[in-house]
């Protein structure tokens, strides 16, 4: 098959899909792989280091589209992509639908077949999700501890504190790879740390971290008092294929005192603040009730050389998979990410649309 990796195009993204040395196994297997002039930069990865390992160099993003038929990238596709993909592609990346009607009637417009990262699943688990959520639960811990710096608009607290000083306090709402790591790395840092989630097991897992880390099932009227006087509140909770829950509300976020940090992982799925909007690295900020708030809907992009090689790893065997054939549509991880119905795009939550 003949696979193209575009460069991405969202807002100060650097990741590029596949690493060298995950093309070049592709190529071991008899594939065409095709990569944007470029593409891998931003990550660490030269032109240079593909050509070494047989992947040909195409100058732009149309040459890269019209090259390929199995289409790997990171992000979902913006504007400039919508306009190259046709019918015939197969498109393989990060699509968050859910929180996306505009984008989804457009790739059914299109009538391309599509699978979504983030709905692959396995073993019960989501195995393409997962690296980009513990890098994103460990970025939100480090963002929302600088944006409490007093430059940065803050409260002008040091976030483990020190002698004679209280520790800062973080809510970390949802126990998973993303709020699980976000919670480990508060910890660490000396916070005092409340997670919630409505899994016991996660709980207790949370509770093991350390003495500092309080684990609350997620009760309403609990987030509400224990987000009231935290300094960071970061927003980890997922329902795979949906739009995530709106957990704290904006009546909560006004009792919250100013300079205060709210970091919403959840935001490429719709956010789980009520006062969320999305935002970019380039903007990635906003106030509201004198709380800050970072909603950037591409979090890992600001470590691309870790995530690109943390993804490459995940999505390679899922890729050779596709690349194989139309045996892929039998592969059951594959199938719980994506129906295919004429040729087109059906993703789980959006039946009710077809």
């Amino acid at each position: 098959m003949r696979i193209g990796i575009p460069s991405e195009t969202k807002t100060l993204e650097g990741r590029v899909a596949l690493v060298p040395a995950a093309a070049a196994d592709l190529v071991r297997r008899g594939h065409e792989v095709f990569i944007q002039s470029g593409a891998g930069l931003k990550s660490g990865f030269a032109d240079e280091a593909y050509v070494k390992e047989g992947i040909k160099i195409v100058p732009d993003a149309a040459a890269l589209y019209e090259a390929g038929e199995l289409i790997v990238k990171v992000k979902e596709p913006i504007a400039g992509d919508l306009a190259l993909l046709k019918k015939h592609h197969l498109l393989f990346c990060y699509l968050h639908l859910a929180a996306e009607p505009a984008l989804t009637r457009s790739l059914l417009d299109i009538g391309l077949t599509g699978v979504a990262f983030e709905s692959v699943e396995e073993h019960g688990g989501l195995p393409l999700l997962l690296p980009m959520s513990v890098i994103a639960g460990r970025i939100a811990t480090q963002i929302g501890t600088t944006l409490l710096h007093r430059p940065q608009g803050g409260k002008g607290k040091l976030l483990g504190g020190m002698a004679s000083t209280p520790r800062g306090k973080v809510v970390v709402l949802g126990a998973g790879a993303a709020g699980g790591n976000a919670a480990a790395l508060a910890a660490a840092a000396g916070a005092n740390v409340v997670v919630f989630d409505k899994r016991q097991d996660r709980l207790a897992e949370m509770m093991a971290m350390g003495p500092n880390v309080t684990a609350l099932y997620a009760y309403e009227s609990s987030v509400a008092e224990e987000v009231r006087d935290a300094d960071i509140v970061v927003g980890a909770v997922l329902v795979p294929s949906a739009k995530a829950p709106r957990v704290v509300t904006e009546e909560m976020v006004k009792t919250m005192e100013p300079g205060s940090v709210l970091v919403d992982i959840a935001i490429d799925q719709g956010g789980c603040f009520e006062t969320s909007r999305p935002t970019t690295w380039k903007e990635p900020t906003y106030d509201v009730h004198g709380v800050t708030h970072f909603c950037v809907t591409n979090m890992p992009g600001a470590v691309p050389q870790t995530s690109s090689l943390a993804i490459s790893a995940a999505i390679l065997p899922y890729v050779q998979r596709l690349a194989a054939g139309n045996e892929w549509r039998d592969f059951e991880p594959l199938k719980v990410g994506i129906n295919v119905d004429g040729g087109k795009l059906v993703h789980p939550a959006l039946q009710g649309m077809l």
